[in-house]
């Protein structure tokens, strides 16, 4: 006779197929943000750059420059240094920046909404460009929309970002002058305009200027066309290639047998049975628009971290560094965080 409670094997099954893989991903969330913070902190140690001596000065004497060690906590030993170190973090102090001679994490409260918003534009155009792209040369392989879009994940991988954007600035805004020009805003309103969201575009909607948000988007328009550009080919390159392959599976050809549509077993079998990868894509494609403008920032003046971590390193500003470095991967570990998470939401043969 079997006396297994239904209840406890409800609850059973629910923690199987619910909690357990949320669980286990925010301990996967946990551990890998502890590696960060551990990586970030060898890289401070391992620095060239003496943080003490940068302070006082080459110049400064040995009881000061002792004196400094000792009020940073350098000469404690490196587990201490290392908790020490979370502690601050915790608190929210990244450092003083020997540039701006600001608080790191004022600065990048500053710039991280620009890098933001040129981010998040660039990626919603490139997203619905490369997945609509993918789904065309899907549609019917072989065909001149593939290898156009084939063509376009080519010259998107192959072209190196700053000599698109350079390109673009001479056509589109030195010959054309089609484009604004660098900067987010023309100096008029960049002084005249309190922006206090930090999202440029954002303000000048709320404000109802149409000249400054007409500024605003001349500004914005080619360096999100050029980051596009390199979103959407991964995107197109990735998804097709996932697609294509789904297409060669037995549940597509029996799709086939029985008459279905070509649109139909794209949209209603395949799509479907991708979009746990196309999650993933996005996401992978997201962090790297957020980690990867900075060339594009530089060439087009854009005042976000990434421009704000060329400076710092070419000042040797290791508390800027540390604190671009840190808030970089904070920002790609949660995105692959929240991709996993709606992976297992979406597909269930994840769970």
């Amino acid at each position: 006779m079997n006396n297994t409670n239904p209840l406890s094997g409800s609850l059973s099954r629910l923690w199987t197929s619910r909690f357990q893989p949320l669980l286990s991903g925010f301990s996967s969330f946990l551990l890998t943000l502890f590696g960060l913070l551990i990586f970030t902190f060898v890289l401070s140690r391992a620095a060239p750059i003496d943080p003490a001596l940068q302070l006082v000065g080459d110049h400064a004497s040995e009881e000061t420059y002792q004196q400094a060690r000792h009020q940073l906590g350098l000469d404690d030993p490196l587990p201490v240094q290392f908790f020490s170190y979370v502690e601050r973090l915790l608190q929210g102090d990244l450092g003083i920046s020997q540039v701006s001679q600001q608080p790191v994490v004022e600065d990048l409260k500053h710039v991280f909404p620009a890098t933001l918003e040129l981010a998040t534009v660039a990626m919603i155009f490139g997203a619905l460009l490369g997945i609509s792209l993918a789904c065309l040369a899907v549609y019917k392989p072989g065909s001149i929309i593939d290898h156009v879009a084939r063509f376009i994940s080519l010259l998107g991988y192959s072209v190196p970002v700053f000599w698109l954007g350079l390109l673009g600035l001479l056509l589109f805004y030195a010959t054309l002058h089609w484009s604004a020009g660098p900067g987010r805003l023309d100096d008029i309103y960049t002084y005249t305009m309190e922006f206090n969201s930090g999202f440029v575009l954002w303000d000048a909607l709320r404000s109802g200027d149409s000249e400054i948000i007409l500024n605003a988007l001349g500004h914005l328009w080619l360096p999100v066309a050029v980051l596009s550009l390199l979103s959407m080919a991964s995107i197109t390159r990735l998804l097709r290639a996932v697609m294509l392959e789904e297409s060669n599976k037995e549940y597509v050809i029996l799709a086939q047998a029985k008459g279905a549509s070509r649109a139909r077993i794209l949209f209603s079998h395949i799509f479907p049975n991708v979009l746990g990868t196309l999650i993933t894509i996005l996401a992978l494609s997201y962090t790297g628009l957020l980690e990867g403008a900075v060339l594009t920032e530089t060439v087009f003046a854009w005042p976000g971290l990434g421009r704000y971590l060329t400076t710092a390193l070419f000042a040797s500003d290791t508390a800027a560094v540390l604190g671009s470095t840190l808030l970089i991967g904070s920002c790609f570990i949660l995105l692959n965080a929240l991709a996993d998470a709606l992976t297992r939401w979406v597909d269930p043969r994840t769970r």
